[in-house]
């Protein structure tokens, strides 16, 4: 059962995050947005923003193949080298360790992403970490119907 809904208890706090939202859906390329957020969903086992963001995924045109394959994204060569990128730099940032993003993570994210496009990845991983964060913490469940 759901603990609360963080939009009508924190409107405000809601509604800045929702500004970072919009600000990432025009800056970071559609495609590898969705893949972003659905890896870091994944890892952070939010049950409702994996089933949005596969479903907006598949309704954008994105096949079930390469949304399935982005749990072992590592493995699969379903990725161009930009999306692989995007996903290793979701993997650190999600997992934020001492020690930070590796090196190696940030090297090859600068070879093919300038730096702005950097940047508002960045963003955008946050962005729905903390997305994730409210559905878990709150037990937010995906709709049973669609």
């Amino acid at each position: 059962m759901q603990r609360l809904d963080m939009a009508s208890v924190v409107p405000e706090a809601y509604k800045a995050v929702m500004h970072l939202e919009k600000h990432v859906r025009s800056a970071v390329d559609g495609t590898v947005l969705e893949l972003v957020k659905l890896r870091a969903s994944i890892l952070n086992g939010c049950a409702f923003c994996v089933d949005m963001h596969s479903r907006d995924a598949l309704a954008a045109g994105e096949s079930s193949r390469r949304l399935f394959s982005v749990a072992a994204w590592h493995e699969s060569p379903f990725f161009t080298e930009r999306e692989r990128a995007a996903l290793a730099l979701t993997d650190a940032v999600t997992r934020l360790g001492p020690d930070g993003v590796p090196d190696d993570v940030w090297n090859t994210v600068t070879k093919v992403w300038t730096e702005q496009e950097a940047a508002n990845l960045i963003v955008a991983i946050a962005t729905i970490n903390v997305w994730n964060r409210f559905a878990v913490t709150t037990r937010t469940p995906p709709p049973t119907t669609v």
